[in-house]
């Protein structure tokens, strides 16, 4: 699979392949732990491929034999770990897709150990797949720390009781890829492993065929579900779906299936 890098960064590696932009892990002697310098990165490296008018779909994979294993332990000290308590005090990570308010889809595609805060981006995604030889595992509370922003974000994918032992059991277990799938934690296993990236190039492609803004607005509907009970959550996806009322998709998507041909679709015009 061939591929574009666009931009230089420390710990990330950002690419376009098509219209599928790419966010690459790249600190595979740490595990792919994040610390300051790839928090900062982060949030800069959703934004520049949110505002790309040729990415439609935004995917997030990790180098070496780990996707993510969280926080790098031994940069908390001194005025690191003041830093990085200040984000938790003001949940103002910008880690994820979720937390930088990106309005593409967004895969997750977990390559090898996922640990503690790397389940960030496996709650935040729109959709997970992983490697055949993924795991998962919050150590937090094995190594006296309190799990609980991953974990609750989480809860809105699978079962509590499957939350919960995951985070009181700690590092004395891990999640299998293929039990990941069937709690719903992951929508899809890549076997062999070494296919996972262009599984998930393929399955962004098929995504990006769709209308940008309808799929906006569709996210939009359906994340902002989450924060209302079901009254005020239908109110407020009736707003997104209004929203789209009279763009040009709206008459060039019954045209396109009409005429057999692929759609032109306008591209994302800022927050509409």
């Amino acid at each position: 699979m061939t591929s574009e890098q666009q931009t230089t960064y420390r710990r990330l590696i950002v690419e376009r392949r098509g219209p599928v932009g790419w966010i690459i892990n790249n600190r595979p002697e740490r595990l792919n732990a994040y610390d300051a310098v790839m928090r900062e990165e982060f949030p800069r490296a959703w934004a520049e491929l949110d505002s790309d008018p040729e990415v439609r779909v935004i995917a997030h994979t990790g180098n070496g034999r780990a996707f993510q294993v969280g926080a790098d332990v031994e940069e908390l000290d001194g005025e690191a770990v003041q830093q990085f308590q200040e984000t938790m005090r003001t949940l103002d990570l910008k880690l994820t897709g979720w937390h930088c308010n990106v309005s593409k889809p967004v895969i997750t595609a977990v390559n090898g150990v996922c640990a503690g805060g790397g389940l960030h981006w496996v709650a935040d995604a729109d959709i997970v797949i992983a490697a055949s030889d993924a795991t998962f595992v919050d150590p937090h509370v094995s190594i006296g720390q309190v799990s609980a922003l991953e974990t609750i974000a989480l809860m809105r994918k699978i079962p509590a009781e499957a939350v919960l032992r995951m985070a009181l059991v700690g590092s004395h277990e891990r999640l299998t890829a293929q039990r990941a799938y069937e709690l719903g934690m992951i929508s899809q296993v890549v076997d062999p492993p070494e296919l996972l990236r262009d599984v998930v190039q393929e399955l962004g492609e098929k995504i990006a065929k769709n209308s940008p803004v309808a799929m906006r607005a569709t996210k939009r509907a359906l994340w902002g579900a989450l924060e209302h009970g079901l009254t005020d959550a239908c109110r407020e996806g009736a707003r997104h779906l209004t929203s789209v009322w009279g763009h040009p998709d709206q008459d060039e998507g019954p045209r396109a299936f009409a005429d057999k041909r692929a759609p032109n679709w306008l591209p994302l015009d800022g927050d509409r």
